[in-house]
């Protein structure tokens, strides 16, 4: 069993997910809660996700979070960001196909 890292995780497949849950909190945010910047409950969404993934214990071994045998996430911020990744999914094909494509490769 892998153990949590002593500094954050920065490596390549980290700094790719940051990215794409970033740009999915903010998409949901401005199509749901017709926000240009992030609301509160987004932003507490974001700066949660990304703290998980600073500590994920996979570095670059991760894969989606879908595919984790390890929930990091309390249950509430699960739910959350299921429902962000629900609504989102399909405005992610068409705002950043690239990002769609690599994190559905990933999985």
């Amino acid at each position: 069993m892998k153990k949590l890292p002593k500094e954050p995780n920065n490596g390549p497949n980290i700094q790719k997910e940051r990215e794409i849950v970033n740009e999915m909190i903010r998409l949901y945010c401005r199509k749901k809660h017709h926000h240009d910047e992030l609301c509160k409950e987004c932003q507490d969404l974001k700066d949660y996700a990304l703290l998980r993934l600073s500590l994920c214990r996979f570095g670059e071994e991760k894969s989606a979070c879908s595919n984790c045998k390890v929930h990091c996430y309390k249950p509430i911020f699960r739910q959350k960001m299921k429902t962000v990744m629900r609504h989102t999914g399909p405005w992610m094909l068409l705002y950043h196909p690239i990002y769609s494509v690599k994190h559905l490769l990933n999985r």
